[in-house]
């Protein structure tokens, strides 16, 4: 069995300052979630608290969780009203069913899918509802493309480096909900290049913030330099106008516990 694989140690200054765009595009996923006073909700893999805490201005009772407890902590500073937890995707517990378990740019970090499913089916009622978006199939296969090439660069072959994302198909993922007891009712797998802040600093911020698992033994000289030979193999496509994007692809899902 791996590990989860999303960091324990995230930079939460870094995430807040430079990749807010985690939450921002997220606000529109909280139309398909519209939350209703008095429901009660987890927001799985909160990270910073922002979405949380827009769930709770509807009126619902939220709560949120994340593996990272530098991410629970900067949320608990961030929203000290709302009770905020550390816990894995795979495997946490509710004191009682909910209506609905949202979880935004969070489950591509989660290769054990099926325990992932099996945990948010648990702590549903019956006719509650998953409402998740996350990177899907070819999402930053351009970026993994260069972060692979740049390391064979310098003699790093793909096969020593761990890819740590999952991102599934529609097909995949339906299935894998159908086959714990959920009726899949919404579907989508779109693009969404993604502007990066920073300008021209963009795409090593990214690289640092969510790819530091390409970059792990490597000296600091190294480490520059892969991250100036996947800049370079890139500017052509992912660099106009003085912006970075990423090349994104997610899956939109809404299920309902049968």
């Amino acid at each position: 069995m791996h590990n989860i694989s999303i960091p324990n140690n995230w930079n939460t200054a870094l995430y807040q300052d430079k990749h807010a765009f985690v939450w921002q595009y997220g606000e529109d996923l909280l139309k398909f979630l519209n939350p209703k006073p008095g429901e009660s909700i987890l927001d799985l893999g909160c990270g910073t608290g922002q979405l949380t805490e827009k769930i709770a201005q509807a009126g619902a009772e939220v709560m949120g969780v994340d593996h990272a407890a530098t991410m629970i902590e900067k949320a608990r500073q961030n929203y000290p009203h709302i009770r905020f937890d550390v816990a894995d995707a795979r495997n946490f517990q509710v004191d009682k069913p909910l209506d609905a378990v949202f979880s935004n740019a969070v489950l591509h970090w989660v290769k054990e899918a099926d325990s992932a499913i099996a945990s948010i089916h648990q702590a549903l009622k019956p006719g509650g509802r998953f409402v998740t978006e996350f990177g899907g199939k070819g999402n930053i296969q351009a970026i993994v493309k260069a972060l692979y090439s740049a390391l064979e660069s310098i003699g790093i072959p793909q096969a020593q480096v761990e890819n740590p994302w999952y991102y599934p198909s529609i097909g995949g993922y339906a299935t894998l909900l159908e086959q714990q007891g959920f009726d899949v009712i919404y579907s989508s797998l779109f693009a969404r290049p993604t502007p990066l802040a920073d300008a021209e600093a963009g795409m090593a911020n990214w690289i640092q913030m969510f790819a530091s698992s390409f970059l792990t033994g490597l000296s600091h000289e190294q480490q520059i330099q892969i991250i100036r030979v996947v800049e370079e193999y890139l500017k052509p496509t992912l660099y106009q106008q003085g912006t970075w994007r990423a090349d994104y692809r997610r899956i939109r899902i809404i299920a309902i516990k049968l």
